[in-house]
């Protein structure tokens, strides 16, 4: 029976280590899964000194994207969220592999901050419990570049912090020969710790009622324990201890099969794991820490749900950034509606698609003047960088550049370049936006509540014509003046502003 795409969501999780494809299906008050992949891919592992991805590590990423993608083919793209992690968001110079990852796969690739990746966790694994409002749980996930911890109750997380340590990074520091000595496991923990210190105190102060683990190298050491007898139903101190000192016995990375419940494939980064464990345990006083199934995949689909049902926490970001910066909401909202009023009208000349634009323009306009707060010279450069390197929970890196963008953009010079260092695929549909929100700015500088007259308002090619009811622009001087000025703008950037 052919699939039902219209009931069926589907999320990527390139991590670094592994590859992971999930599919499930939207269900009265549940997601069904139907079906997951998953592959060893070690992105980490082929990171150079340089921070570039090796050509061996890039050709197999891609063979395995091409084989996720033959089963993501027939579901339409907003029905699918794809993320890159911690290697992704390190590696330089990874322009083209992504392009070619994403012709690969057939879908975009989205860059998530730590942050936003912290969230997505959380998001996974409350799912996958049993929640109550009240509870108070501590997660952790280790990945192969990046280790993140979160506290939350609920549904909703709290502190988060994602912390530059994985499983792949630390085994190849410390344990680079393959060689497993209680010196290297000290090192590799005292590495740990410090990455750990700065936010010990902030997380023990907080407290929690039950300490949760997610994704492979929890998972896996938690059936180590099992399988050898040292702990049941998770992972304790103790068992970590004995972990580490029958690793040491073996004695190399290569004897790691003769442990007793560890998957071949999980072996060659695993002292990396339980160092990392270890000294968390120490570091935050964790005396037992359960396994939960859901991490960031399930985050991604419930989170991808939630935008269908138009529940988006990107919504929420904005208005809290909104209010941090003491943004004149009134007027925001006045800017917003006459932009997308402006995008209804042009997109078709554009071939701007609405769906895709309207979220974005809207949240520039009710952003673009958050730089204020910092200084009214240059606050459109304030706002951007403000934007740019916030942690705004739902939204990807590309996402806040394209933000960025709309508002570095949204008065004075039209910087070209800052487009250009967006995804290709929305180059032109941003520089198109950033005109809508420059006219909708512009139309809008006298801060009146008054209502504007229906204006008309259509795009053809590189060339806009704005129409006023009559005699309207005459009543209106400074209006008609801020007009041409912004028709001189718009000049340099080879945009043609006519009005009457």
């Amino acid at each position: 029976m052919p699939e039902d795409t219209a009931q069926t969501v589907a999320a990527v999780d390139l991590g670094s280590n592994s590859f992971h494809l999930i599919v499930a299906r939207l269900s009265p008050g549940e997601l069904r899964t139907m079906d997951r992949l998953k592959e060893m891919v070690r992105l980490a592992g082929g990171l150079r000194a340089d921070k570039r991805l090796d050509p061996d590590t890039q050709e197999r990423a891609l063979a395995c994207l091409e084989r996720f993608g033959q089963r993501l083919r027939e579901l339409p793209s907003d029905r699918v969220r794809v993320v890159g992690t911690n290697t992704l968001r390190s590696a330089r110079g990874a322009e083209d592999f992504l392009a070619r990852a994403e012709l690969a796969l057939g879908q975009p690739i989205e860059i998530v901050s730590g942050i936003e990746e912290a969230r997505l966790i959380y998001l996974g694994v409350a799912h996958s419990l049993a929640v109550a409002p009240d509870d108070r749980r501590l997660v952790m996930d280790i990945g192969g570049g990046s280790t993140e911890l979160i506290i939350g109750e609920g549904y909703a997380p709290g502190r988060m912090e994602s912390l530059y340590m994985g499983c792949v990074s630390l085994t190849n520091a410390h344990f680079p020969e393959g060689k497993l000595t209680a010196k290297a496991f000290r090192r590799a923990e005292t590495a740990a710790r410090q990455e750990l210190e700065p936010h010990e105190q902030a997380f023990r102060a907080r407290g929690w009622d039950e300490a949760v683990g997610a994704s492979g190298t929890i998972r896996a050491a938690a059936k180590v324990a099992e399988a050898n007898g040292w702990s049941e139903g998770g992972l304790t101190a103790e068992a970590l201890e004995r972990m580490t000192a029958a690793m040491v016995d073996l004695g190399k990375v290569g004897k790691l099969d003769k442990l007793k419940g560890l998957s071949s494939d999980r072996a060659p980064v695993f002292a990396g794991g339980v160092a990392i464990l270890r000294a968390t345990f120490e570091a935050l006083g964790i005396e037992r820490m359960a396994v939960a199934e859901g991490a960031l995949r399930e985050g991604l689909l419930h989170d991808l749900v939630g935008r269908i049902r138009q529940e988006d926490v990107r919504e929420t970001s904005v208005r809290a950034l909104a209010r941090r910066y003491h943004v004149d909401t009134d007027h925001a909202d006045r800017v917003a509606t006459t932009a997308t009023h402006a995008l209804a009208q042009a997109g078709p000349g554009w071939a701007l698609p609405v769906d895709w634009g309207e979220p974005y323009l809207r949240w520039a306009a009710l952003l673009h003047e958050i730089g204020l707060d910092i200084a009214h010279s240059g606050y459109h450069k304030h706002g951007a960088y403000i934007v740019d390197n916030a942690d705004l929970l739902g939204f990807t890196q590309q996402e806040q550049d394209l933000l960025a963008a709309l508002l570095r953009n949204h008065r004075r010079k039209f910087t070209t370049k800052t487009f250009a260092e967006l995804p290709e695929r929305w180059q032109v549909p941003s520089r198109r936006l950033a005109v809508l929100l420059r006219l909708a700015v512009v139309l809008h500088r006298n801060r009146s509540p008054e209502p504007l007259p229906e204006l008309t308002l259509s795009a053809d090619g590189d060339r806009l014509h704005l129409a006023f009811p009559a005699g309207w622009l005459d009543a209106h001087p400074l209006t008609h003046a801020d007009l041409e000025q912004e028709a001189a703008f718009l000049a340099d950037a080879d945009f043609t502003l006519a009005f009457e």
